[in-house]
């Protein structure tokens, strides 16, 4: 017998459950558990265990109540593909894969989105609720369409995204598309992998990973006192001009924090003259502290208002630290 509190360990155990087991349908939360199954679900059945789960998130969302401590579990057989944004504007839900691994990268449980044909497909998914989690999910777009500027959205609050993946196929001759979209206040981003090393940009673009231009989920929302933890931010350079991260001037308000972080630029593509390529900060702060480095990049940054407080290592042979 599985217990709920082995299967996910990041989510926090006192908090997220009471007790109770996944095998056999009974999870017992503080709010309704929902199971979403691609495969064999169906929108018909009640979605409340696994032998009637739902076939698609939107039905299971629709179903959840907000600020009810919900938890909405997708399984990890198949993908869960999307034909419209998915727009998460309740909150305190939870979304969990069920992939009964922590993963970087890799997560059983996809949403996905193909190329679709309404303009209002901005994202595959949108958030702008608060207190929502989304837990080992891998999050996948090869949208082309012309509006759409990213796989992922957030613009909500105190959101949590613990071991999961953004990717994105589509579009990669732009300066303004990426993975993810950034304007979400006070953000947590732990053990997550944003960008490819495999699909490369076209030409010398920048095709962030993540996109922090603010007001592009929804009017008046910013990045502000985001941290990212542990979490790997990766690029297959078209150029120099390629980098993880863009934003201007005003784009992050009071702090954005790297700890723990590697930028890594495939060496089978160009070099990026920097990792996070931002404006003049004139509102907020990013630092970069613990052992957060960038790899294949030529500088991590050269903006002022990017701070390094990161310790100083020493190339020598000894110890096999390759200088930069």
């Amino acid at each position: 017998m599985l217990n709920l509190e082995d299967y996910i360990p990041q989510l926090g155990k006192s908090v997220f459950m009471q007790s109770s087991s996944i095998m056999g349908g009974g999870v017992s939360v503080f709010g309704d558990a929902w199971y979403v199954d691609a495969d064999n679900g169906s929108d018909d059945s009640n979605g409340q265990t696994p032998s009637t789960a739902f076939a698609t998130i939107s039905k299971a969302y629709e179903s959840a109540t907000t600020n009810n401590n919900d938890v909405i579990f997708l399984s990890n057989a198949g993908s869960h593909t999307l034909t419209e944004m998915l727009t998460i504007s309740k909150s305190r839900i939870a979304f969990v894969g069920a992939d009964f691994a922590t993963r970087t990268y890799g997560q059983g449980s996809r949403i996905n989105m193909g190329v679709t044909l309404a303009a209002t497909d901005v994202f595959a998914v949108k958030n702008t609720g608060v207190r929502n989690s989304f837990s080992g999910i891998k999050f996948s777009s090869s949208n082309t369409l012309t509006e759409n500027v990213g796989t992922f959205g957030e613009g909500g609050e105190y959101t949590v995204f613990d071991s999961c993946e953004f990717y994105n196929s589509g579009k990669q001759a732009s300066d303004t598309h990426a993975e993810l979209v950034l304007n979400g206040d006070s953000a947590q981003f732990n053990n997550c992998t944003i960008g490819s090393l495999a699909t490369a940009v076209t030409g010398d673009k920048v095709r962030p990973a993540v996109l922090l231009t603010k007001a592009t989920v929804a009017a008046g929302k910013v990045s502000r006192d985001v941290l990212f933890n542990n979490c790997r931010f990766w690029k297959n350079a078209g150029g120099t001009t390629t980098a993880m991260i863009k934003g201007g001037a005003t784009d992050v308000e009071r702090v954005m924090e790297f700890k723990d972080c590697i930028f890594m630029a495939n060496s089978l593509g160009s070099a990026p003259a920097v990792a996070i390529d931002v404006a003049t900060l004139t509102v907020g702060q990013i630092i970069t502290t613990g052992s957060t480095c960038s790899i294949g990049c030529t500088k991590t940054s050269t903006a002022v208002g990017v701070f390094n407080c990161t310790p100083t290592y020493v190339a020598t042979a000894t110890i096999g630290i390759q200088s930069t």
